[in-house]
């Protein structure tokens, strides 16, 4: 566990996630395959990261869509001209989220939308439009196949919930009774290998997100944090 108490936690609580708009004077940044990280105060994890593992499903391919089919459900969906440094970055990104979405251990939970959208707002920071913005984030989302609504409405729950946390709440949840207690009580249990748990980035950044905005500064409380909601998935995710 010494690798999780030495982390500054003062970085823990910086959101490091470049908007595209910014990443448009650096065209180095929108190589996504092999330099762009996810990188959300100290949990970094590249696209080119070996430790990023499609699995197979047991489910014929003919059943699943496949990237490009995602990618015209996208374009279907949103058919207005996106600027190129905004879209290099989508497109990319949607690649990648396709490849979690699919995967056999996959299961939808408000810890990820959570973090999708952190990543997706400050990405698209600065956008001409934010009627369009949000209509770009819906056709994303729809070309998932999962829903844009349950993404906002429950990224806006786990956050009302943070803001009202202490340190000391944040990491009693398990004993307490709630909404937001019992979806981070189920999560735990199927990462401690009681149901099928995918960890991936969105669902780091969903983490740091609520210990963000709950204040939560202490190093002693993120290992009591990480411990609770998901045992030793993302311990071992930042010790490398």
């Amino acid at each position: 566990m010494a690798a999780v108490t030495s982390l500054s936690f003062s970085a823990l609580t910086q959101s490091s996630f470049p908007s595209a708009r910014n990443l448009g004077s650096n065209s180095d940044g929108l190589r996504f395959r092999t330099s762009f990280s996810l990188h959300y105060g100290g949990f970094r994890s590249s696209s080119s990261s070996p430790r990023l593992v499609v699995h197979c499903m047991s489910s014929s391919s003919s059943e699943l869509p496949t990237v490009a089919d995602t990618k015209l459900n996208f374009l279907k969906a949103y058919k207005r001209p996106i600027p190129s440094v905004y879209n290099s970055v989508l497109q990319e990104l949607i690649v990648q989220q396709h490849l979690m979405r699919y995967k056999r251990t996959y299961r939808y939970d408000p810890v990820f939308a959570l973090g999708f959208v952190t990543v997706y707002d400050q990405l698209m920071d600065g956008y001409p439009s934010d009627e369009d913005k949000d209509a770009i984030f819906k056709a994303y989302v729809n070309a998932l196949k999962e829903d844009p609504e349950q993404y906002r409405n429950d990224a806006k729950k786990l956050e009302e919930w943070a803001r009202a946390q202490s340190s000391s709440s944040l990491i009693e949840f398990p004993s307490k009774e709630g909404e937001v207690e019992g979806i981070l009580k189920d999560i735990a249990e199927r990462a401690g290998g009681k149901g099928s748990f995918s960890y991936s980035r969105f669902f780091a950044v969903g983490l740091f997100r609520i210990l963000e905005l709950a204040n939560a500064t202490e190093p002693t409380v993120l290992e009591k944090y990480l411990l609770s909601v998901c045992f030793q998935t993302v311990v071992c995710s930042l010790k490398h």
